[in-house]
């Protein structure tokens, strides 16, 4: 098959040998992507037989994909992070997608593929705006103009856009302690994007922000149906939502003295 699973990771020994053992259901032709790990990661991902090479940390995942989709020998590259799981029947569905000529009425130059939200790899979130949470994950390489390096940006791709119905699985979350230091990071990185647009915040934001995201997710969204973890799920996002807007309030106020 021309095509490569591109693995991008920093610090994820627990996970590495696992996510390469799943994306063989796809191909042989595995590229690890790791951003300077401190713990073994690249020595393990060496040991399953898989290129690895070597990016400058980010705390963010889009300058790994870039770097990844570069340095990709085929033609059609599939990206996933570690924490993440191939299926078989996304596998199968895959190799069918990335089979029709370019000339062919069925050919699309990139997909979406659907993610399965699994909260300490127990809970499945259904509601909560967590599904089908569709990413762009398989492109080709010859209409693959650029990945932004802003967080959570989206790929710039030519050609026509196509969906697959099978899902990636994703086993996140599940340690309240690391998702914090992850938001305190993330946030603080996505207030710095809405300072320089010079997006304004008051007082009243937070409280607007807060209850806003814990409606959409918790009520509007059925987050509830999910259980326990759908309502921790609920509120978590709201309080990431309120850290973004206390972090632009506080580089606001700083900034302007």
């Amino acid at each position: 098959m021309s095509i490569t699973v591109i693995i991008h990771t920093h610090n994820e020994e627990h996970n590495i040998k696992d996510c390469i053992e799943a994306a063989k259901l796809l191909t042989s032709e595995i590229l690890v992507v790791d951003m300077e790990s401190t713990d073994k990661t690249a020595e393990i991902a060496r040991s399953q037989n898989v290129t690895v090479k070597t990016t400058l940390f980010s705390h963010y995942v889009e300058p790994a994909r870039a770097f990844g989709i570069k340095h990709a020998s085929t033609e059609w590259v599939f990206i996933i992070d570690a924490d993440e799981r191939m299926t078989k029947k996304l596998a199968a569905e895959v190799k069918y997608a990335i089979d029709f000529d370019p000339a062919s009425p069925y050919f699309h130059s990139y997909f979406r593929i659907p993610r399965k939200n699994i909260f300490g790899k127990k809970v499945w979130l259904r509601h909560g705006g967590w599904w089908p949470d569709c990413q762009i994950r398989l492109l080709n390489k010859n209409y693959f103009k650029e990945w932004p390096k802003e967080i959570h940006s989206t790929p710039r791709i030519d050609g026509i856009e196509g969906h697959l119905k099978e899902p990636l699985l994703h086993y996140f979350h599940g340690d309240l302690e690391k998702m914090v230091e992850k938001t305190i990071i993330f946030e603080d990185i996505e207030s710095d994007l809405l300072f320089k647009a010079g997006r304004p915040v008051h007082k009243n934001t937070f409280f607007r922000k807060f209850f806003g995201e814990l409606y959409r997710r918790l009520i509007k969204q059925k987050g509830f149906l999910d259980g326990p973890v759908g309502i921790i799920e609920s509120i978590y996002q709201a309080f990431s939502k309120t850290i973004t807007y206390l972090y632009l309030y506080e580089k606001k106020n700083s900034r302007s003295v």
